[in-house]
């Protein structure tokens, strides 16, 4: 090996790296505690998905030794092919892919098969990060909003068509670093509202929305108090704006809810709010499928039974009740929390939690200190994407959101999932390693 080579791993950030197999060490031993049992003959038995997982964290780190290996500049260079290509692979998984549980996001030769859209992420990053970086690009413009606009949500909209609506979602954090680079407050601003509409349509009756609006708008009219033959922007952007909150919440919402989501989905979004699913939204019930049975409800009770029943210490590792049970169900993937807060309490999650808001806060720390545009961009790119998945997945187990099929990252079990947080990693650290080198 070089002294080049040699000096390159001395400027490697090893906090994020020591973060990363912390917290993949962690996922190994839930899921181990997942599925181990007294009768079984070893623990290194490679039909347990245990050692499945720590098998791909092998795969991983040979992966990230040999993107360490990479001259930084590949990453820019080839960001915009290799986005292209990922969106073929997306467009092929639509029409080819393997069916899972009524979605159509998996590709498989023999018995491997990985997930696109959690690869395509990686490539999403790359894509947004050199558009942002390019010198012509003036992201104060609209035309440049709109192209990173859709750099973010083209990738989402061929995931939905896969029906995987969870893993669409994690293209909406893109949004966030957006915001970063200069997005408008007003675009957040409109976002929450829209979220505040759509909660609002599920929580209220209709016709009660629709004269809440009215009673807000004429309000607020009152207030602003606008001449009726003077300034006529302000009072005729205030009719826009309620004519399309009256548009979107008695229309859209309705439509979405009929016509786009799925009976399980609407289930889910339902039994986060504790309410009922109204007979207007009350789907046809595939031939067999008990109606007063909620699938989702069901998952996330047992989720919380089994966190609150570790208490403040927890049971003890392997020692956990509804973990050995099976209690709940895909808790080795998208429950695999209930695995740390069932055996190890209100402790444990706690330091789980500060592990991971460690690592997003240490990205947060590397994007800033970059001289690179492409660079900057990338690690909030990183940053927002754990962000989501650690936000919305630990909210999810415990019934602050809806299921929505979100992996905890580096923790559940899945090599698609695995592989996508580690390159993501590797890369941030490949380029904040020669941050000094690069400028643009």
């Amino acid at each position: 090996m070089t002294s080049l080579r040699k000096a390159l791993f001395y400027r490697i950030d090893g906090v994020v790296l020591l973060l990363n197999v912390m917290l993949v060490t962690v996922g190994i031993m839930a899921v181990f505690s997942v599925e181990h049992h007294t009768t079984d003959l070893s623990i290194f038995m490679m039909n347990k998905n245990y050692m499945k997982q720590a098998m791909w964290f092998g795969y991983s780190l040979l992966f990230g030794f040999v993107i360490l290996l990479t001259d930084s500049k590949f990453f820019s260079s080839f960001a915009f092919l290799i986005y292209t290509i990922a969106l073929a692979v997306l467009v092929i998984t639509i029409f080819a892919g393997v069916d899972v549980k009524g979605s159509r996001s998996w590709l498989g030769v023999g018995s491997f098969r990985f997930q696109p859209g959690e690869v395509a992420k990686i490539f999403t990053s790359m894509a947004l990060a050199k558009f942002l970086s390019l010198p012509e690009t003036n992201f104060k413009t609209l035309k440049d909003k709109m192209i990173a606009t859709a750099i973010a949500l083209v990738p989402a909209v061929l995931i939905l068509l896969q029906k995987e609506t969870g893993l669409a979602l994690v293209y909406f954090c893109f949004f966030l670093v957006m915001y970063r680079e200069g997005l408008p407050n007003a675009i957040l601003v409109i976002g929450f509202s829209l979220i505040g509409l759509v909660l609002a349509s599920l929580l209220i009756e209709r016709k009660a929305l629709f004269v809440a609006l009215t009673v807000l708008a004429v309000f607020i009219g009152w207030i602003i108090r606008i001449p009726l033959r003077r300034r006529m922007a302000p009072r005729i952007i205030l009719a826009v704006s309620f004519l399309f909150a009256v548009l979107f919440s008695q229309v859209a919402v309705p439509f979405v809810f009929k016509h786009v989501l799925q009976r399980h989905q609407i289930d889910r979004i339902y039994s986060t709010l504790g309410k009922e699913v109204p007979d207007e939204y009350d789907k046809t019930m595939v031939a067999g499928e008990d109606k007063k049975i909620n699938s989702s409800e069901y998952n996330v009770l047992q989720s919380k039974i089994a966190i609150g029943s570790g208490g403040f210490w927890g049971k003890g590792f392997l020692n956990g009740t509804s973990t050995k049970n099976q209690f709940v169900p895909e808790q080795h993937t998208d429950f695999i929390f209930c695995a740390i807060g069932e055996q190890f309490g209100f402790i444990g999650s706690a330091v789980l939690v500060l592990l991971y808001i460690s690592l997003i806060l240490r990205i947060v720390f590397i994007a800033e200190r970059q001289r690179s545009v492409f660079t900057r961009v990338y690690s909030y790119c990183v940053a927002c994407i754990l962000f989501f998945h650690f936000a919305v997945n630990i909210s999810m187990t415990i019934g602050l959101m809806p299921v929505i099929g979100i992996t905890l990252p580096f923790l559940s079990y899945g090599g698609s999932s695995l592989m996508s947080f580690s390159i993501l990693i590797f890369i941030l650290v490949r380029l904040d390693a020669d941050r000094q080198a690069l400028i643009r």
